[in-house]
């Protein structure tokens, strides 16, 4: 029977955590949110962050834009936040309104101010060992996998993603710790008979099946799609019902701590600005 890696429950764990971390720095840290569009998914989303941010104490000021919006209004409002003092971390929520090119819009924050940790320079920084911050989904990884208590070092770690950007980062932080790691973009049973962790973000609902896993993998299903109705993730877990593995459940999985690690972001985004300050 797998073992299951409660995401709500760690990411609980850590909310708690910052807030006491938060209630000691002697501001509000504060995010800005752009959401575009009228998404119903990246409407949740942002909702479910800003409920998070009440929580622990984290100011949250939101922009709505239509899905019409010129990228040069969006680079407008983006500039607003990055002149805002009281305003320490920046998230434009993704994906952005298909005509507009999220690269050059997300390049547009100051760096110093990226929650999401996907602007160019901060990406550049992890892959050279600076500075940096890493990205809320990527560090909610490394948090689940150390959860089911296997060592990392000298593991198999098979990363099946649609966007290498997705996958860079991550790449990065399991390389540090002395895992190996293998990027694909299609699931090979030949790739994932030897993975001893597994992170799967395709959209491609149950296309994981137990069969080709090994006994004692960790496997981290990023995936989410609704199904009839039902949010379904890319593993089938029914076909690992009967097996000794690590599974992070979907929902309740990846997506809580990706929320509670941008928080954690956005705290210390603001405490380095008060560091400065004094």
């Amino acid at each position: 029977m797998p073992t299951i890696l409660n995401g709500r429950d760690l990411a609980a764990s850590l909310r708690a955590e910052l807030k006491n971390k938060v209630a000691e720095l002697n501001l509000t840290p504060r995010l800005g949110v752009i959401l575009v569009g009228d998404d119903p998914a990246s409407h949740l989303y942002v909702a479910l962050k800003e409920k998070a941010a009440k929580e622990v104490g984290i100011g949250v000021e939101k922009i709505l834009l239509p899905n019409s919006a010129a990228k040069e209004d969006i680079i407008a409002k983006v500039e607003f936040f990055n002149n805002r003092p009281d305003i320490h971390g920046i998230l434009i929520q993704l994906p952005l309104p298909p005509q507009l090119n999220e690269h050059e819009i997300i390049s547009a924050m100051n760096p110093e101010k990226d929650a999401d940790g996907f602007h160019p320079h901060n990406l550049t920084n992890l892959q050279n060992n600076q500075t940096a911050v890493i990205p809320g989904v990527t560090a909610g990884i490394i948090k689940l996998i150390e959860l089911s208590g296997q060592t990392l070092a000298q593991k198999q770690a098979c990363l099946i993603v649609n966007s290498d950007e997705f996958a860079l980062p991550l790449k990065k932080l399991l390389q540090d710790r002395v895992a190996k790691v293998n990027i694909i973009h299609t699931p090979e049973p030949k790739d994932l008979q030897v993975a001893d962790i597994v992170v799967v973000a395709l959209g491609q609902p149950q296309i994981i099946k137990g069969e080709f896993i090994k006994d004692g993998a960790v496997l981290i299903d990023v995936g989410t799609t609704k199904v009839n109705g039902k949010v379904m993730g890319d593993v089938d877990a029914a076909s690992l019902a009967n097996r000794d593995v690590y599974l992070t459940p979907v929902p309740g999985g990846v997506g809580p701590m990706t929320v509670v690690m941008l928080l954690w972001n956005v705290y210390h985004l603001a405490r380095q600005l008060a560091e400065k300050t004094v």
